[in-house]
């Protein structure tokens, strides 16, 4: 199974996470999108923040890690962390993100 993961997260720690999950091999490839507005209700208030949005592709065997990675790195307390499993895409991207997250010796 393949994943798209969601994650916002302050503008400034976006790169420095998507280059970490991918050089770990726990994503194929991350779409940083930056301009993201967010509106969200926090402790009893409504809050908005600047954020960036990551689109994440990686495979369900991946995921646990992945998701531990993020939380390590993650500026909030909770994370929105929302991982969508497809299961149609272009095979050749399919092999090629099995691949691009395999473990090293794989």
């Amino acid at each position: 199974m393949s994943l798209v993961v969601l994650v916002t997260l302050p503008p400034e720690r976006a790169h420095e996470l998507a280059r970490t999950l991918v050089s770990e091999r726990l994503a194929g490839c991350v779409n940083v999108i930056g301009g993201v507005h967010s509106i969200y209700r926090w402790e009893g208030d409504i809050a908005e923040d600047p954020e960036t949005l990551l689109l994440i592709k990686t495979t369900g065997e991946r995921y646990p890690e992945l998701e531990a990675r993020i939380r390590t790195m993650h500026p909030y307390e909770v994370p929105e962390i929302i991982a969508l499993p497809f299961d149609r895409a272009l095979p050749e991207f399919q092999s090629w993100l099995l691949g691009a997250t395999a473990l090293r010796g794989e």
